[in-house]
């Protein structure tokens, strides 16, 4: 069954793509932005990535740098200890070096000189130079400190340097000798590789580094549920606001945001109600006019069609003939507008009471066989083969207004001498009725039939007088019932090539209806 027209204007004038997209907005103020307006301006991230990454970013800067600061810790709390012994050994050799004909000398046991080399993982060196730079005891090629960093005598002093290619800590001293004043005090080293040093301080960076590879993924973890959990307040509103249909404009409950956002959410309601008041304003305006034209058009249509009762010329006879069929499609859109009006309008104060669907369809096709014998057609009703009510809960007038648009619309569009089925399905067991109006019009093609149900919309090319809002008031009617409408091709059983269109309904049973 086709719904008619091309236009979404009544006027006929052909709409461009921003009329569509201003037009699409209206129907559905909740529905996201189309393609164009989202490539024109990019959009946000979301809150929830934005406040992750500046809480992990300065988590992952920083630990590169407490990876860096855990290494110069575990180096000097590596050196502590050796150090004081090489401290300790230094000054062991400064005490045992006495003057002898003014000339330093070591006086050091064999026992000792053993036990400060005693080490099995680094080697050891010391060396003690006399007033005059002479060696007096140890390395000869241990590196020398410059003159001006040699420390006051019984002061111990540390350095980094290098002997027979290796790393080394040197902790050296001057020991002052009495007899030889004006000379240079002896200069006492002693000094060993660092293989000790960087095993322990290995330990440490290991003991400390290597469980920031699992605190670190444990801390992104804790970050992302702690900052999910945080945001689920906001979630839980987005939830239910995306959940609203697309007309309920009642205002969203603050408790239901954070504080921080109460402001967010008062200045939504107050979009909310002025939106509800300019649509009211709009619904009003139509259903007034509508009222104000009813009259008028009826009184033009009874006068054309009183006149053409007498005798008059043929171009006057055609011209009052016309306006006799002109206002009578004038006051159906007037029928329809108000009808819309009230479908749309949820504060209308329509009452629901259990309905039962087989009934009322019958007594539609009752109300609509002449019109079907005039174009002689045949207008059939099919229901279930058993008696058993099928009650759905909805209003009755606004269920017979659905149903008698579809039938109204397969008469206006079935040739001459079709076939109209109106049948009744139940499928108890998803506790669903299908209400079907079955024809054998033109059909409707497979990629209009997401646009026919939109207000005015009209098939390019398809003859009719419909104004396009018949499918839009089915549409809404159904929907304010809890219902589906679907629209199909079929074929015949008994006349297959007579091709059509199935229009479904689809709607909820009463919990009271039997199994």
């Amino acid at each position: 069954m086709a719904t008619p027209a091309h236009s979404r204007h009544p006027t006929g004038a052909p709409s461009s793509a921003a009329d569509e997209a201003r037009d699409a907005r209206y129907e559905n103020p909740f529905a996201p932005p189309d393609e164009t307006e989202s490539a024109e301006t990019p959009r946000p991230r979301s809150l929830f990535g934005e406040i992750l990454d500046w809480m992990l970013a300065p988590l992952l800067l920083l630990w590169p740098m407490s990876i860096a600061v855990t290494y110069l810790v575990a180096k000097t709390i590596a050196n502590s200890p050796f150090d004081r012994a090489l401290e300790t050994n230094a000054y062991v050799l400064a005490r045992q070096i006495h003057p002898v004909n003014g000339v330093a000398e070591l006086t050091l046991p064999e026992q000792t000189r053993d036990f400060l080399r005693a080490d099995n993982i680094d080697s050891v060196y010391f060396q003690v130079l006399g007033t005059r730079g002479e060696l007096v005891a140890g390395e000869a090629d241990m590196p020398l400190p410059r003159d001006e960093d040699r420390p006051p005598p019984g002061v111990v002093v540390f350095r980094d340097d290098l002997l027979r290619g290796n790393d080394v800590r040197v902790a050296y001293t001057t020991v002052a000798l009495p007899q030889a004043s004006g000379a240079q005090p002896v200069l006492v080293q002693v000094g060993e590789t660092l293989d000790k040093r960087n095993a322990l301080a290995n330990d440490i960076i290991k003991g400390v580094i290597l469980p920031q590879f699992v605190i670190l993924p444990l801390a992104i973890l804790l970050v992302w549920f702690g900052l999910s959990r945080g945001l689920a307040p906001l979630n839980a509103l987005q939830a239910h606001i995306r959940a609203r249909r697309p007309d309920d404009l009642s205002p969203v409950e603050a408790q239901r945001a954070p504080p921080e956002i109460e402001p967010l959410v008062t200045s939504f309601n107050d979009l909310l109600a002025r939106l509800e008041q300019n649509m009211a304003l709009q619904k009003r305006f139509i259903a007034d006019a509508a009222h104000q034209m009813k009259t008028p058009l009826a009184g033009l249509r009874t006068q054309a069609e009183f006149a053409l009762r007498h005798p008059v010329p043929p171009d006057v006879q055609r011209s009052l003939e016309q306006i006799a069929t002109s206002s009578e499609q004038a006051a159906r859109l007037v029928t329809q507008l108000l009808a819309l009006a009230r479908a749309e309008n949820r504060a209308s104060g329509l009452t629901f009471e259990p309905v039962e669907i087989g009934a009322l369809a019958r007594r539609t096709v009752r109300d609509w066989v002449q019109a079907a014998l005039a174009k002689r057609m045949d207008l059939g009703y099919e229901g279930p083969d058993d008696d058993a009510p099928l009650d759905v809960d909805g209003n009755p007038v606004m269920l017979r207004e659905m149903l008698g648009n579809l039938v109204d619309n397969a008469i206006r569009y079935t040739p001459e001498g079709g076939r109209i089925t109106v049948r009744v399905r139940a499928e108890r067991a998803a506790r669903l009725v299908h209400l079907e109006v079955e024809d054998t019009g033109p059909g409707i093609p497979a990629g209009e039939r997401e646009r026919v149900v939109e207000r005015f919309y009209r098939i390019l090319g398809r003859e009719g007088d419909g104004s396009g809002l018949g499918l839009a008031i089915v549409r809404e009617i159904a929907t304010q019932h809890g219902g589906t409408l679907t629209l199909d091709d079929h074929v015949y059983q008994h006349t297959p090539r007579l091709a059509g269109t199935l229009v479904r309904i689809s709607l909820p049973l009463t919990d009271t209806t039997p199994d």
